[in-house]
């Protein structure tokens, strides 16, 4: 069979059209054995090319553009270009393509909605029985079940423009849509148009708003097939709105629960979405984060592995049941007494699936392994797989996930680590048990993954920005990232001493080189599973807030990649710089006591001591650093040491600048330092110089910089799998951001509470872009009633500036006040409106949780808090409860969130 292909591309100077495709012919998609077009004027590109008619009769092919033998661009190819080979392989296949760039709206053509919100039953395809074939293709993801794209135009075949005549076009394919036609019956030149089909009603509902399209005579000859693609369509449809809910897995309780939520329950909240008119479940990272086997390990950004899901969330009699039946008795008692407790016991729970998952391997263990099924998940996972089951087993051989003390493995040795994992090796039962339970995990999720689309409900995942310094990956993978500093953000709404979370870095460097392949096997492994995804603190792709390890507190940290300053640019600005003021602890005799009151006599015996300066003191070395004081404390837990303890943390971090990480004579300003004693202790003139030198550098100096870093990343991973992507661009943001999200057309998350304009207390629902996720709630946040009693000067405001209420606010959110604020919500502009549990169930006075401060999940101020929040109903108990069930769902449909039928 011959190929041939046309497509137009004014290149600059130096550059070529390649193409490559799935066929020896077109290169495999190996990039070093693309083919070249030819053209006489960088305009119009050509190639025919003899090939073999594959197997399968499938030939797959997108456009690069070369320069100097290297692609630099290509077009999009979520969904790629296809040859459809039929009969005895000696047609002539012509294609007339158009470069295809990312399409407007992109997240239409996403899973989340070409396999869920908008999913088809594909047609069979269309077999061509011409001896001359014309094939007309086009993209139109935003058609409903009950309808489909059709052409009308000016041929007889196309139905002379008339309404009751259209050609109904082919979704095999979806969402792109064909069409052949016998070129024999079209007198060319044709005119025509894409129309929206009803097909129950067999009528056309709309028409394309543009000109007619123009086929002028491609001069097919006998045992040809041309092709015509790359069309995209879109009519004056009503704005697409749904709306969701937020839970993390842990906190599912049905009747059949262990004491906390799992892929078995998510099913059920499933269900319950789609009975209530909503269509996304959005969960938490479920990644293992067994590290100590106690409640500190309920924090689920702390993983060991960005791969294996947490034993905890096995449904575990669906594995299996025990033939005995006495030890099954004494698990069904322990089910029903841990999932009566109001909230999660980590270390009881995590306790007793353990018992559990070693008897049923014992019983079923070896059979499973030798299944198909799990053959090929292993082969399909081992390189992940493996090192994590060896981690498993060294972790819990040496107490202790800090592989740095461990006696052997210290450095990962695939060699060494594959004879451990040997089934000869002594501890291969031990080993083997993580291969059956992530085995059965991985069969959990996708089965509950499955039923989400088939219910056509979108299920959105969490990628934490950052890896543990104690997992998997820092183990295997340490070239990847900077383990002599910690990653976290600056003082925030969450946190007036910023977070921190004692993840190493990424190098950035190192992965560019590899085409960043970390990312894309984790994004890859994702999708799996899931339709859409929340890049965790998508900042982290612009710069990250890199913090010291002898830190505790987010206040001495700094932003890599950055631009530090020189001494000679500070001074410049007016700003005499001196060393021994600006970057040692300001500790000043003035404030001594109004920071430790009835212990400051102690703190100057204990943990400071003067200097030759009057009344300036200087921290002795034994407790010169936050972490020398935290291990002071370490076993203080008595409120007097605690205020002694935050009191140091606060005079260590009092300094007006840092030191840059790499270059020590480069400094960068002190994050919030204006709250500080050192600032306080300039001149009017020197706080004014250094106001403005603090403002231009963070809100100025890096924007252009950080969205360079951002666009050399962001593009190739986000396009590595279809989900539909949404970034948390919540805290200090860089007037970059929004540009680079827009651009890559990532989804923003807005919540009224943290407005992105500095100057506004309350963002303003109806100012939401639409290409975002409205909120009220995170699950680092107070829920919506929690923060109505939190602060009643600001809730006062709120209800009067942005509710209009005149008067005074009720001291409590009544479920009408909470009614009218999520009403408020989805009425925003945003594509989606995806609101807590808790904030849905704010609404009904008979259906929420009496306990207010029972539903928060997280306080990121703490950095041991325990994560163990429940829902205080069954998913049975909601399921029936209809007045609330009702009222979520009227409202969904009274906003316009209810599109899909």
């Amino acid at each position: 069979m011959v190929l041939s292909f046309h497509i137009e591309y004014r290149t600059n100077w130096g550059e070529e059209v390649r193409i490559l495709g799935s066929v020896p012919e077109l290169g495999e998609w190996n990039e070093e054995q693309s083919v070249a077009l030819s053209t006489t004027d960088g305009i119009s590109w050509n190639l025919s090319k003899e090939i073999k008619k594959p197997v399968n009769g499938i030939i797959e092919y997108t456009y690069y553009i070369f320069k100097n033998g290297e692609a630099i661009r290509k077009e999009w190819d979520s969904f790629r270009r296809k040859i459809y080979a039929q009969g005895n392989g000696k047609t002539i296949y012509r294609n007339l393509d158009t470069w295809k760039n990312v399409p407007d709206q992109q997240f239409f053509y996403s899973s989340a909605f070409t396999e869920c919100l908008l999913a088809r039953k594909p047609e069979d395809r269309e077999k061509n029985s011409f001896s001359k074939t014309l094939i007309i293709k086009a993209f139109a993801p935003r058609i409903r079940s009950n309808y489909a794209l059709a052409i009308s135009g000016n041929q007889p075949i196309l139905g002379e423009w008339q309404e009751n005549k259209v050609c109904v076009m082919n979704d095999a394919d979806f969402p792109e849509w064909q069409l052949s036609l016998d070129a024999s019956q079209i007198s060319f030149p044709i005119e025509y148009k894409f129309v929206l089909y009803n097909l129950k009603e067999k009528k056309v509902e709309a028409w394309e708003n543009n000109p007619n399209r123009y086929l002028a005579d491609p001069i097919i000859k006998p045992g040809q097939t041309v092709q015509v693609a790359d069309r995209y369509v879109n009519f004056s449809l009503p704005t697409f709105k749904s709306a969701g809910v937020a839970i993390p897995v842990f906190s599912l309780k049905s009747r059949q629960s262990f004491g906390v939520g799992d892929f078995s329950d998510l099913k059920m909240m499933i269900d319950w979405a789609v009975g209530t008119n909503q269509r996304m479940v959005q969960i938490l990272p479920v990644n293992d984060t067994t590290m100590t086997h106690t409640w500190t390990d309920s924090y689920p950004y702390n993983s060991i592995s960005i791969y294996a899901l947490h034993p905890m969330y096995a449904d575990i009699f669906k594995i299996g049941k025990l033939k005995d039946e006495e030890k099954m008795a004494y698990f069904t008692d322990r089910q029903s007494k841990l999932n009566a407790k109001t909230v999660i016991d980590y270390e009881a729970v995590n306790k007793v699936k353990w018992e559990y998952f070693k008897l049923i391997f014992a019983q079923e263990g070896k059979k499973a392994l030798k299944s198909k099924a799990f053959k090929q998940f292993f082969s399909e996972n081992q390189e992940w797989l493996q090192p994590y089951a060896a981690f498993s087993y060294l972790r819990d051989q040496y107490n202790t996930p800090d592989f740095r003390l461990w006696p052997r493995c210290t450095t990962y040795n695939q060699e060494e680590i594959e004879a451990l994992c040997s089934p000869e090796s002594e501890s291969y039962e031990e080993i083997a048990i993580y291969y059956f339970i992530q085995f059965h995990l991985h069969l959990q999720l996708l089965e509950a993954s499955t039923y989400a689309r088939r219910k056509g409900v979108i299920l959105k995942g969490d990628i934490p920005i950052g890896i543990s310094p104690n997992s998997v990956e820092a183990w295997k993978d340490a070239h990847y990232f900077n383990l002599n500093g910690q990653a976290g953000a600056p003082p925030d709404d969450f946190s007036a001493n910023g977070q921190n979370w004692g993840f190493p870095t990424y190098n950035w460097d190192v992965m560019e080189k590899d085409g960043y392949s970390w990312w894309m096997k984790r994004f890859q492994k994702m999708s799996e599973c899931f339709d859409a995804y929340r890049i965790d603190h998508i900042l982290g792709f612009f710069r990250i807030w890199e913090i010291p390890l002898d830190a505790v507190h987010g206040l001495l940290g700094q932003f890599v990649p950055s631009l530090p300053l020189s001494r000679e640019e500070i001074e410049s600005n007016g700003l005499q710089f001196d060393e021994e003021r600006y970057l040692k602890p300001y500790i000043h005799e003035s404030f001594l006591q109004q920071t430790f009151g009835p212990h400051t006599d102690y703190v100057k015996e204990k943990f400071i001591r003067t200097t030759s300066k009057w009344e300036i003191y200087e921290m002795r070395p034994e407790f010169d650093t936050q972490k020398k004081v935290e291990a002071f404390f370490s076993d203080k837990t008595d409120a007097d040491s605690i205020w002694i303890r935050d009191g140091l943390y606060s005079l260590i971090s009092d300094v007006l600048f840092v030191r840059d990480r790499k270059n020590p004579s480069m400094y960068h300003p002190r994050i919030g330092v204006q709250f500080d004693f050192i600032y306080q202790s300039l001149s009017e003139n020197d706080k004014a110089t250094f106001n403005r030198l603090y403002d231009h550098y963070y809100y100025h100096r890096h924007n252009q910089f950080w969205g360079e870093q951002a666009m050399k990343k962001l593009p190739q991973l986000i396009h590595s799998t279809r989900m539909l992507v949404c970034g948390e661009d919540l805290g200090m943001i860089p007037d970059c951001v929004p540009w680079v999200m827009k651009e890559l057309q990532i989804l923003s998350l807005e919540i009224q509470r943290m407005p992105k304009t500095r100057k506004l207390e309350f963002g303003h629902v109806g100012d939401y872009p639409y290409s975002s996720i409205c909120t009220i709630s995170t699950h680092d946040m107070s829920t919506l009633r929690g923060w109505w009693k939190e602060d009643y000067q600001q809730t006062q405001r709120y209800y009067n500036n942005i509710l209009g209420h005149y008067g005074a606010a009720p001291e409590k959110a009544s479920g009408k006040i909470c009614e009218e604020i999520i009403k408020q919500h989805l009425y925003s502009n945003s594509i989606l409106c995806v609101l807590t549990l808790q904030d849905w169930l704010s609404m009904s006075e008979e259906w929420r949780n009496p306990n207010i401060d029972a539903e928060r999940i997280n306080i990121p101020a703490n950095p041991r808090h325990y994560w163990r929040y429940r829902m205080h109903l069954t998913l049975e108990e909601l399921m029936q409860a209809d007045s609330i069930n009702t009222k979520i769902r009227e409202l969904i449909v009274l906003t316009g969130r209810n599109p899909i039928k």
